[in-house]
């Protein structure tokens, strides 16, 4: 069983120091060993390629998250079938493959009801899935997949919902069905709840269980972790703290507002940690209870350190940063009462980001170790002798598969489904598990994120940041990434450190000026490595990046055709509507007064809806959480059928640098009549959001506004509707011209 966590630092977990409370998790580890050099590729798509196919994530061409991959082979998203899947390698041999929770490693023009199905999970070797396909869901309102359909969840958040839990009920159910009639038949479970990636959602009460326990903030957590961990044994005893990070505020230097919203983040942060360890625990309680847990090998892992995406201020809307648009205090400070609920998409500061990897520098997306290093328990007692112990053996996500297979006295196949496999790229650390001295195999691994270089080879790790060692210390702004030809020259050039991280466990005294021809030999072996899996071009662009043109089903679409009653359309398949001109035409038939929404995109996080109600046709705009734009028609919809249109021009250009979308006007049409119209001074310019697609006939999710509640379905008789984005706009020259004679 891979149990595999989101945004999990160093130092979050209650037997890795943290002051959070994870008696599950700590449980595992009491049992079995932790380990405190195990690396990830600082990414979530990259490291699960490599967790189930042990494979570098170029080879697995995930150079990035699928939503940002590119033409190239190292960066393509489609995991070649070449490359197969630990549930693939499995089944032959006799074994149950479940896949619960998170997936994300499925091209984004795939994830949709058309398919193709073959690299969703069912099509990679798992014989059962119940999850969400994206990078990050609403933990109240998630997109849902069973098996290869779209489900929805089966409670509201009123009656109780979250997502991890139900996740383990559907694990606990998967095993239990298999094993009620084959009760001998072994079973491989990936279970990737989510958690702990934004939004961070939790009950209120999990939360309040961290009251002003986070109100000395985050140079005091890490001071606090480094201090634990040390006395727990999990850092060698001469290990540093790494210095203070020159883009993290002091935290004497807050506001008492700023201070009282950031820690009110960590705790609801806290809450969903220990509120997702309670559930995994659920998940081992059932396998101890029917007699597997000691035969079952366990390995609990990060997909990459703490989340920086939060920004210098922490969110109550994630999307905000996927669309470049800074986050004010004073527009999230309301909020402080309602975070970890539905209403928010809340992520904390990177403060606490920094925090969480005590005691390495920085965080996720860049591959100094705050960004590479994560906890990982192996829990085996049937297989394992030692209890408690630490592990220091130098090792990486990539080496989890080959692991496995020597556990299993299994080789790799030749084929896999007629296809000639690949070399496996990982090597075990089994020989570990009962041998604290026993070398590590794995003596050299390239890491690459954004173009942020790093290269461990032997004791030692040279680090060549991006755009520098801090934003602050570069010259740039949070978020401006991308980077000259010329400027990654002069970082080849003069931007490489050195580190002996034998004796340096947390990067702390850079020694390239020291070991100069050391340093010349890393870089050259880094870009050996980078010739060997396909690393190159390095591209170090970040929120631009989702906005690249990509391989889509049905290419140069005018015109959409969507139908009631399907399954939810993914924001990366639903029309491009940011930023050019579009109409929405709705073919209804009203009777009984017939209201509810036709089409929607998006969520309370940011999109619209056009629907029915009163007896008028309404449009709503939702910018990013902060604006909310409303339109309703100045006349009523009588009985019968109508077309009922929606129409957007833009009148200026987008500031996306900025976060700013076309601005432009927004009319409403009953049967080709012109009925109501607004000007949208701002729209959204990148990205609607990873979550929450379009739903025609209901608004799935959390509602874009507050004028109904989901799923508010349309009553009428809805026939279809049209998306057009050819950018032909409908003229009312009767109503041009009584505008034009208003103003003479």
């Amino acid at each position: 069983m891979f149990i595999v966590l989101d945004d999990t630092g160093f130092g979050h977990l209650g037997c890795y120091g943290s002051p959070i409370r994870t008696p599950n998790l700590d449980r595992l580890a009491a049992g079995g060993l932790r380990y405190n050099n195990l690396h990830t590729t600082a990414l979530c798509s990259p490291s699960r390629a490599c967790m189930l196919t042990g494979r570098n994530h170029h080879s697995n061409a995930m150079a990035c998250i699928t939503e940002g991959a590119t033409g190239y082979p190292g960066a393509n998203g489609s995991i070649p079938f070449e490359n197969g899947f630990l549930s693939e390698l499995l089944l032959p041999h006799g074994y149950n493959t479940f896949a619960v929770g998170k997936w994300h490693l499925t091209p984004a023009e795939q994830v949709s009801a058309a398919g193709p199905f073959d690299r969703w999970p069912l099509g990679r070797g798992f014989e059962r899935y119940y999850g969400f396909l994206g990078g990050d869901t609403h933990q109240y309102y998630p997109d849902l997949i069973h098996d290869n359909h779209q489900v929805r969840p089966p409670k509201t958040p009123e009656e109780g919902y979250h997502l991890t839990e139900d996740l383990v009920d559907h694990a606990i159910e998967f095993i239990a069905d298999a094993r009620q009639v084959a009760p001998d038949k072994p079973f491989f479970l990936y279970f990737a709840p989510g958690a702990m990636h934004a939004p961070h959602h939790v009950p209120r009460e999990w939360a309040d269980r961290y009251k002003g326990q986070f109100d000395d903030g985050w140079d005091a957590y890490r001071e606090k972790v480094f201090q634990q961990q040390k006395r727990m044994g999990v850092l060698p005893p001469d290990t540093r703290l790494s210095s203070r990070d020159p883009d993290v505020q002091a935290w004497d230097a807050l506001s008492a507002d700023a201070r009282r919203l950031y820690a009110r983040m960590m705790e609801v942060f806290a809450g969903f940690l220990e509120h997702t360890d309670h559930h995994i625990g659920r998940l081992i309680q059932f396998l101890e209870g029917t007699g597997q847990l000691d035969n079952t090998l366990i390995m609990v892992v990060s997909d990459n350190g703490a989340s920086a995406e939060g920004g210098p201020h922490g969110s109550v809307n994630e999307n905000l940063f996927f669309n470049n648009v800074p986050e004010r205090l004073e527009d999230s400070l309301p909020a402080i009462d309602e975070l970890g609920g539905p209403k928010y998409f809340n992520h904390y500061p990177w403060g606490w980001a920094w925090a969480g990897n005590t005691p390495f520098r920085r965080w996720k997306r860049e591959t100094y170790r705050g960004g590479t290093s994560d906890p990982f328990i192996v829990h085996w007692p049937k297989g394992i002798k030692a209890r408690g112990e630490v592990r220091s053996q130098y090792a990486h996500v990539v080496d989890m598969l080959p692991t496995v297979l020597e556990c299993l006295s299994l080789e790799a196949p030749k084929q896999v489904r007629g296809v000639t496999q690949s070399p496996i790229q990982g090597v075990s650390f089994a020989r570990s598990f009962n041998d604290a001295k026993a070398e590590s195999l794995h003596r050299t691994q390239y890491f690459e994120m954004f173009a942020h270089r790093s290269i461990y080879h032997d004791g030692w790790r040279a680090v060549c940041p991006v755009p520098g060692p801090s934003f602050k210390e570069a010259g740039m702004d949070f978020g401006e990434m991308a980077i000259t030809e010329e400027k990654l020259r002069e970082l080849d050039a003069h931007g490489w450190e050195l580190y002996h991280v034998a004796k340096d466990f947390s990067e702390t005294k850079n020694v390239a000026a020291e070991h100069r021809d050391r340093l010349i030999e890393m870089i050259a072996l880094w870009y050996v490595e980078a010739g060997k899996y396909d690393v190159l071009p390095l591209d170090s662009r970040g929120a631009t990046r989702l906005a690249e043109e990509r391989p889509q089903l049905a290419k140069d679409l005018q015109r959409y055709v969507f139908f009631p009653g399907t399954s939810t359309v993914s924001n990366k398949i639903a029309p491009r509507l940011l930023n050019r001109p579009h109409s929405i035409t709705a073919t209804v038939e009203i009777q009984n007064g017939a209201e509810g929404v036709l089409v929607a995109q998006g969520g309370a996080s940011g999109g619209y809806s056009l629907y029915v109600k009163d007896h008028r046709l309404h449009y709503a705009y939702n910018y990013v959480g902060l604006e909310h734009h409303h339109v309703a028609s100045d006349v009523t919809i009588p009985e019968g059928r109508h077309e009922l249109r929606f129409e957007f021009e833009p009148t200026g250009k987008p500031d996306i640098a900025h976060g700013k979308g076309a601005p432009g006007r927004a009319q409403l049409y009953i049967d080709s009549k012109l009925s109501g119209q607004i000007q949208l001074p701002v729209t959204i310019p990148l990205d609607i959001g990873i979550t929450e697609g379009l739903t025609c006939g209901r608004d799935e999710g959390s509602s874009v506004t507050t004028d109904y509640r989901t799923p508010f379905p349309f009553t009428g008789k809805l026939e279809q509707v049209v998306v057009d984005v050819s950018g032909n706009i409908i003229e009312d020259k009767a109503a041009e011209m009584r505008n034009l004679m208003a103003h003479q």
